[in-house]
């Protein structure tokens, strides 16, 4: 039985999935929104959350996780430097998903 066994696929290798989901947190870190199916969105929520999360303690530490599992240093930056700072009394729930 697969009980608790939630892992989105689709049809990719790990690889291509960290790097697909990696590019799209990204994505949407910069430009705040991204177009995508309602899979991926669901799946993207279980990066980015973690993500701000990360930023919103802002230590060294943090910011060093957060540059190796996105890949891209000026998606980092502007995680710890902007959006942290408007997401400090959230408790969670960061994202929303739009069909």
């Amino acid at each position: 039985m697969r009980h608790r066994k939630r892992k989105f696929k689709n049809g990719r290798k790990p690889a291509h999935r960290n790097a697909m989901m990696a590019n799209l947190t990204c994505s949407l870190i910069l430009s705040h929104r991204v177009e995508t199916t309602v899979a991926k969105a669901k799946e993207l929520r279980r990066w980015v959350e973690p993500m701000i999360t990360l930023a919103k303690d802002g230590s060294l530490a943090s910011r060093r996780r957060a540059i190796s599992r996105l890949q891209q240093r000026e998606a980092v930056r502007y995680l710890f430097n902007q959006l942290a700072a408007s997401f400090q009394g959230r408790p969670g729930g960061y994202t929303r998903i739009l069909k």
